[in-house]
């Protein structure tokens, strides 16, 4: 089985990519919808993230108020890693039941959605990386245009990340998305195509690599 981590900066478009690649058949697991049901009424993550930042954070409905998540830990470097220490292995567990699930179909080909990809090592896990890329001036153009966006917390996003000049070296493939979809949906066709002629290197998952949370 050839897994591959498809990523890409805020605004580039991943989530329309990811979109594209379950029409072709590839399964995609979600980082960021896992952090999400992670956090919801009866999420594995609510018990330990209220123990670490306090009942407040709890919401009506008995999930985590991921607003008010948002605020104690968006410009806190301390918070944010002691959050991320609660949720990346829970994450991590999860996209291995995904793995596992997707070998047991005899899927040839899988993908791995994380947001975060090269900023964590995650390219360490993966037979190939994927980058969805687009022009600084659309990038901008499509975060600012999101509700309760800003200038000034879209720059402190970008901190975050890697610049995408850095990812599109890094990467095996890059997914341009700033000449409209179908011009994507092209790119994409080829890629995977490329992509099931690979030799899957990274399932079963090695017992040291689960030793070491690669």
């Amino acid at each position: 089985m050839v897994i591959f981590g498809l990523t890409g900066s805020i605004g580039m478009g991943k989530t329309t990519t990811a979109g594209m690649l379950r029409r072709l058949g590839v399964p995609v697991h979600d980082a960021d919808q896992t952090v999400h049901r992670l956090l919801a009424p009866g999420g594995g993550a609510v018990a330990a993230v209220v123990a670490a930042f306090g009942p407040e954070l709890m919401g009506k409905d008995g999930g985590i108020d991921r607003r008010r998540l948002g605020a104690r830990v968006f410009c806190n470097p301390a918070a944010l890693a002691r959050l991320e220490a609660i949720l990346h292995p829970l994450v991590r567990k999860r996209e291995r039941y995904f793995l596992a699930a997707a070998a047991r179909r005899r899927n040839r080909l899988v993908a791995l959605d994380v947001p975060l990809l090269f900023e964590t090592h995650g390219e360490r896990r993966v037979d190939a990386t994927v980058v969805v890329s687009a022009p600084a001036f659309v990038q901008r153009a499509r975060v600012l245009a999101r509700p309760g966006m800003t200038s000034d917390r879209f720059n402190t996003i970008l901190k975050r990340q890697y610049p995408d000049a850095v990812k599109r070296r890094r990467a095996d493939f890059v997914v341009p998305t700033g000449l409209g979809k179908p011009h994507a949906f092209r790119q994409l066709v080829r890629i995977v195509r490329q992509l099931s002629r690979y030799q899957g290197r990274h399932w079963p998952v090695r017992r040291q690599d689960l030793r070491l949370g690669a």
